[in-house]
């Protein structure tokens, strides 16, 4: 059975590992050790380049490593998005005035995520396909894959609960628990064309 992967990577991010140790994953793995039968045809990883903040300046370099992590694994590639960033009066919760707030969000991921995995099947790419999201925006096009071009679309939750009617929408479905997350590290050492890198010191 020929599979292919598609990752919403700021999904999986903060489903499954924000503020744990298994941030350096490898994804060819992740997938090994939950898809065990499965022909692993293609891994697709969407996500969009962070920028540094006063607080955390450094996580664009982080990103930059852990995507270069990405970029040893021979059958996966990456789709970045963008961010949009703008400044809105936002009320308090208490009801005692407004405050102005940077908000940031995330574009293209979900979108290209979708129009890939219609597009795969339409040219027959995969017999299944497994999506890594918990995003409810997600289920018009794994509906077209399922019920007009007739492929099998299973999940791999990063989050700890889901709805049963989302579960639905799917032919299997798996959590990802920590032990697969701590099963499935880069070794701290990679290497590529470049040369030899690191796992960031600190998250």
């Amino acid at each position: 059975m020929t599979t292919n992967v598609y990752i919403d990577g700021f999904n999986l991010y903060y489903g499954a590992v924000k503020s744990t140790p298994y941030r350096w994953l490898n994804l060819a793995e992740l997938c090994r050790l939950l898809l065990p039968t499965d022909q692993i045809n293609r891994i697709q990883y969407f996500t969009a380049l962070v920028t540094g903040l006063p607080r955390d300046p450094d996580s664009p370099n982080r990103q930059s490593l852990y995507l270069r992590a990405l970029e040893t694994i021979p059958n996966l590639e990456i789709f970045r998005g963008h961010f949009r960033s703008h400044e809105r009066w936002r009320p308090l919760a208490d009801g005692s005035g407004r405050v102005k707030i940077r908000e940031t969000t995330e574009k293209g991921s979900d979108v290209a995520l979708g129009a890939h995995l219609v597009h795969d099947a339409h040219m027959c790419d995969y017999d299944t396909a497994v999506v890594v999201s918990n995003d409810s925006d997600l289920i018009p096009p794994i509906r077209i894959v399922r019920q007009d071009i007739g492929k099998k679309v299973g999940l791999l939750c990063p989050y700890k609960r889901f709805s049963t009617e989302h579960a639905k929408e799917f032919d299997f479905f798996k959590l990802i628990r920590p032990g697969v997350l701590r099963a499935s590290q880069f070794p701290d050492v990679l290497t590529d064309s470049k040369g030899d890198f690191h796992k960031p010191a600190s998250w």
